[in-house]
């Protein structure tokens, strides 16, 4: 054992320790959290607008601040941009990640010395945490490569703009700074495709043991190592023990992964954004990942159900329930207060708080009324490729409203396979019926006629490349859009069909 594997388990154990005390009082953290926000902001232009001095719990909280998404906090934020201080948190923050919006165009949000060390310190203490678990320590003597963003940096008045994991780059502590790959200049690349060609170059000749990004991206740079050497990704590299991803659920992927690596790895579900770092996976034997209370970021939920409701109720993590289908509202230390993410989570687990990510609050499908959410679509893939000879790449379901030929309307899921099953019909079957139990709204359509039985629309190898290609979407952290209510990213997908 390495002196550096050696010190990395002892670290693992401090932290570990130090997770305990807020894991077992998670009421009384979040309590804190919230008074320290209140009490950090009441003088900052936001906090006097909306009377912080006088907000002494969470239902006056509620009363005077309204749930907002980045379109309705921009005010605020463009006087941020504009270089003034005291906005929405004291001073001003060290960072913008630059974000590219639907409606809004590019978005900046904030990111403060507060809330860019607890987003490295999650990041940190999601690996100690395994090392303590597992014991496994040695990976810390090879190469790490993170797949992302350029960590090149531009400046507006002052304040430091770029990606989040270009931002997270300049955070990597000095111990593992020569374990890191790949190089600067290979990391500074724009182009994605060129970007990976370099990676490929430059670490297929090394001991690689840790390999981290979002799943699809790191697909590709494992397809590219296949094409290169014609040999197994965990035969290439052979100390390689270690995959940690996040951004997209990995169920869907992990076969073709697994096939792609010719063996199983450990992995680690991260649950980071450029507005906080939000959980981990604390556990190889547990699914979910831990809620992280004790990062600057007091949380808040909204049912899905009735989110879009004129005054949904929002409750605090003392009363939230499993199994229910949750908006996650966000108070921070970055300066977002009842900042809507967009994201839509479940708790597994109570004690201690345990989440899985379901989706977007705008990514669903209902066009008939069946409120179908990513999680649900997934695990119907999931299913699928368990019981049939599968392989999928990548997919993305829209609803089929007007069928031609008279047709009853449908669910169309438009798959790229690496390997079309056997017997399609049964890859249906078990799509549609995993789904159908699932949703009892959909089985509901399906058994009235409302609805027939989903299609399914081939997609040509490399189509979803090239479609988030041509939106400029290709690489780094951005990711396919599993599910849509309307026909604007199927009809795009379109022109990518796979032949008859």
């Amino acid at each position: 054992m390495s002196l550096k594997s050696f010190a990395a388990k002892i670290f693992a154990k401090n932290v570990v320790k130090k997770t305990s005390k807020w894991v077992n009082a998670p009421i009384e953290t979040q309590e804190r959290t919230f008074q320290h926000l209140m009490s950090n902001a009441q003088n900052t232009l936001f906090g006097k607008d909306h009377g912080f001095l006088d907000i002494q719990s969470h239902s006056d909280f509620v009363k005077k601040v309204p749930i907002r998404d980045y379109e309705a906090l921009k005010p605020y934020v463009e006087k941020v941009v504009e270089g003034e201080s005291d906005i929405l948190w004291p001073g001003k923050p060290l960072y913008f990640a630059k974000t590219s919006g639907t409606t809004s165009g590019a978005k900046y949000i904030p990111i403060t010395k507060e809330s860019i060390k607890n987003q490295v310190n999650a990041s940190r203490n999601a690996i100690l945490t395994y090392i303590h678990e597992t014991g496994n320590a040695d990976f810390v003597d090879g190469k790490m490569i993170f797949l992302q963003g350029s960590p090149e940096m531009t400046e507006k008045n002052g304040i430091q703009v770029g990606r989040l994991s270009g931002i997270s780059a300049h955070y990597v502590p000095n111990y593992l700074q020569k374990n890191r790959l790949p190089s600067w200049e290979t990391n500074c690349i724009e182009d994605w495709e060129t970007k990976v060609n370099a990676i490929v170059e430059e670490t297929v000749k090394e001991n690689m043991t840790v390999i981290a990004g979002i799943p699809s991206w790191v697909q590709m740079y494992f397809e590219k190592l296949n094409e290169k050497t014609n040999k197994k990704v965990g035969k290439l590299f052979q100390n390689f023990q270690l995959f940690i991803y996040g951004g997209v659920n990995y169920e869907p992927y992990r076969a073709k992964f697994e096939n792609l690596i010719g063996r199983k790895v450990d992995s680690i579900e991260l649950f980071p954004a450029s507005e906080g770092f939000f959980g981990y996976q604390n556990s190889q034997t547990e699914k979910g990942m831990l809620l992280l209370l004790d990062s600057g970021i007091f949380y808040e939920f909204v049912k899905a159900d009735e989110f879009f409701e004129e005054n949904p109720k929002r409750i605090t993590l003392k009363d939230v329930e499993v199994n229910v289908n949750y908006v996650m509202i966000i108070s921070t230390d970055a300066g977002l207060w009842a900042y809507n993410l967009g994201d839509t989570i479940q708790f597994i687990s109570v004690k201690p708080y345990k989440i899985i990510v379901s989706g977007r609050i705008k990514h669903f499908i209902s066009a008939f009324g069946e409120h179908v959410i990513a999680k649900e679509v997934e695990q119907a893939m999931q299913d699928a490729i368990s019981m049939t000879d599968a392989r999928v790449n990548e997919f993305t379901v829209a609803p089929q409203i007007t069928p031609e030929n008279g047709e009853l309307p449908y669910h169309e899921w438009l798959v790229e396979f690496e390997r079309e099953p056997t017997d399609m019909l049964k890859f249906i079957q078990v799509l549609d019926q995993s789904l159908q139990k699932q949703n009892s709204y959909y089985f509901d359509l399906i058994d009235g006629k409302i609805l027939q039985t989903l299609k399914i629309t081939a997609i040509r190898p490399e189509g979803f490349r090239e479609y988030m290609k041509s939106i400029g979407k290709l690489g780094g952290q951005n990711k396919v859009q599993r599910l849509s209510n309307d026909r604007k990213v199927a009809d795009a997908l379109s022109t990518f069909k796979a032949e008859a």
